[in-house]
């Protein structure tokens, strides 16, 4: 894959007081020759475009499931609370995704 950015998911980000706003966006971003965000996913569409246009990133999914099925997503970083991981983590690992 070289020359070729890793494509990332987000899901679980609330603007400005996340862990996913305060620490995986800005990192990301610091890498951006090698990473681009694509998305986000929460509880529900509403929010994803909230948090989505707050962050500046390009698109809000339905929910966690339509971004772990997104072919142009390689990478599902999951910034939710930890009783929620094993279920996003094993979904997103059975779908062929980095985590």
């Amino acid at each position: 894959m070289s020359g070729q950015r890793l494509k990332v998911g987000i899901v679980g980000l609330q603007p400005d007081r996340s862990w996913a706003a305060r620490a995986h966006i800005p990192a990301l971003r610091a890498l951006s020759e090698t990473f681009e965000i694509i998305g986000v996913a929460n509880t529900s569409r509403a929010r994803a475009e909230k948090a989505a246009a707050a962050t500046g990133l390009p698109r809000a999914f339905a929910d966690v499931a339509d971004l772990i099925a997104a072919p142009d997503i390689d990478i599902v970083t999951v910034a939710i609370k930890v009783p929620h991981h094993l279920e996003v983590v094993k979904a997103a690992i059975g779908a062929g995704k980095h985590v």
